[in-house]
């Protein structure tokens, strides 16, 4: 019994490990039928795509080789008309090598007349000559002489006649010229003068500050432009913003508002507006004060709050790096000094004088010149009519109809005209007046020059045994010429040339 249950796990093992062998025997065979069989249809398919392949390739062939004939067709059709037009082209040039022979025989025949021809004018011309010189009694070279002669008299006479009618004509349309000559000057220096003019610096603590005052998107220098109206350039200058405006005083408002900003710290929209809002309020009143002060100062009274304001705003524009306030104030001193002297109305000559600049005060922007529109401010502010005209005819665009009109003209010209007032340097204005000097005594026959007016005038003597009467007038456009070319100067420069005979004698 024991050996049964011994024998029976061992056969049902040998049993089950035989089943086991015939059914793997058995997915054996089928995957080797599955595989013959994937086998046999990738044949198959390699088959079928081989012979596509060189269908297409057929078909490729055939196309290339249509294509082929058809560029051989063209190039043929090309070469017959190139060859049709070249053929063409010497047809041409051999009509045109015809005419050319013909051309040069007629040339030779025509050269051969003309050569025969010269001969016989040669021996004409020297049979007259000797006609000529035998009737006159005089050779051909004193003849060549006298003739130069009355030519050379004649040309001097044109010449002269020819200057004296430029002159007149320049002399003529000297005004127009000089407005020519002033606008083309004008667009010359417009870049150069204007940045000095419109443009301010604001310094900061560091390259940091910048993208700041840029701000996210740019929303805070946007805010800034937007409130004041100018334009703030950041570039690559370092520690530095730029701030360009042809309004002065908007452009001081953003300068001082940036400034307040960088040492505040805070930048953003908000605090950009109530700082700018405080900084225009602080000016306005700075601009009432400034036009009070002057008018404090010369004792002028009864003027509208408009004009004010408008004397304020002079205190922020600068001309020739004049400040035009100061000049305005220092032309009243000196119109009221000079009405004093010649009896003048010594009021009305000071009160015209410090409103000969209005206009540039205005805040409203016209095509019109600065006293015109000083000259209809002063009619709304009801000023006096001899006032009005002062201010309108201070660069005679009007004519001055008082004595009061003139003596601010010359007021304002003191004002502009001496040393210092203006952009140019004490030193530069000797130096100039010492080079006017210098040019003038540089030419022979010179005796002395001296520069007076400022240097708009230049007074030359000159020795009256080495430059005759007839020279002084070329002498004097010489010396004109040559400051032109050698110096730089506003304005013009008037030169004057004396020649004077100065004879001493002695009775014993």
């Amino acid at each position: 019994m024991t050996t049964l249950y011994v024998i029976l796990p061992i056969a049902g093992l040998i049993l089950g490990w035989s089943i086991r062998w015939l059914y793997a025997r058995f997915q054996l065979s089928a995957s080797e039928q599955r595989a013959e069989r994937v086998k046999q249809d990738a044949i198959k398919e390699a088959e079928a795509q081989k012979k596509e392949i060189l269908l297409e390739a057929k078909e490729q062939l055939i196309r290339e080789r249509n294509q082929q004939e058809r560029e051989n067709r063209e190039r043929r059709s090309e070469l017959q008309r190139y060859e049709k037009r070249l053929t063409q082209k010497e047809e041409t040039l051999d009509k045109r090598t015809e005419t050319v022979d013909k051309q040069e025989l007629l040339f030779a025949e025509q050269e051969k007349s003309f050569v025969e021809r010269e001969k016989l004018l040669q021996n004409e011309e020297e049979r007259y000559r000797k006609e000529l010189e035998q009737i006159s009694g005089l050779t051909a070279e004193e003849a060549k002489a006298l003739i130069i002669k009355n030519l050379e008299n004649e040309a001097r006479h044109d010449a002269q006649s020819m200057i004296n009618k430029i002159e007149q004509e320049a002399q003529l349309s000297s005004e127009k010229k000089a407005r020519e000559l002033l606008v083309a000057t004008i667009q010359r220096i417009a870049t150069e003068t204007t940045s000095d003019v419109t443009v301010a610096t604001v310094s900061l603590p560091s390259d940091e500050m910048k993208g700041r005052i840029i701000g996210r998107e740019g929303r805070n220098i946007r805010t800034l432009e937007t409130l004041t109206g100018v334009d703030v350039i950041i570039d690559d200058t370092p520690e530095a913003v730029v701030i360009s405006c042809f309004d002065p005083v908007r452009k001081e408002i953003a300068r001082v508002s940036l400034e307040r900003l960088i040492l505040d710290g805070r930048i953003h929209p908000a605090r950009i507006e109530e700082i700018v809002q405080k900084v225009t309020r602080e000016i306005t009143q700075k601009i009432y004060e400034e036009g009070e002060k002057v008018l404090f100062d010369l004792g002028i009274h009864n003027m509208s709050q408009e004009g004010v304001r408008a004397l304020g705003r002079l205190y922020f524009r600068t001309s020739y790096g004049q400040n035009v306030l100061n000049h305005s104030k220092e032309v009243a001193m000196i119109a009221g000094m000079l009405a004093a002297e010649v009896g003048a109305n010594r009021e009305i000559a000071r009160r015209a004088a410090l409103l000969h600049d209005i206009g540039k005060g205005v805040e409203n922007d016209s095509d019109q010149n600065h006293a015109e529109v000083g000259m209809e401010m002063a009619r709304k502010m009801n000023e006096d009519p001899r006032i009005i005209n002062a201010i309108g005819s201070h660069h005679n665009d009007i004519e001055p109809t008082s004595i009061e009109a003139i003596l601010v003209q010359i007021a304002d010209a003191i004002s502009a005209a001496r040393p210092g007032a203006r952009r140019e340097t004490i030193d530069n204005y000797v130096k100039r007046l010492e080079n006017l000097e210098q040019i003038a005594e540089s030419f022979d026959g010179v005796e002395k020059a001296y520069a007076i007016q400022a240097g708009r005038e230049l007074r030359v003597l000159v020795n009256n045994e080495k430059i005759p009467d007839g020279d002084v007038k070329d002498l004097g456009r010489e010396i004109a010429k040559k400051i032109e070319s050698d110096l730089r100067y506003p304005g013009r420069i008037r030169v004057t040339l004396i020649r004077e005979t100065r004879i001493v004698e002695y009775a014993r």
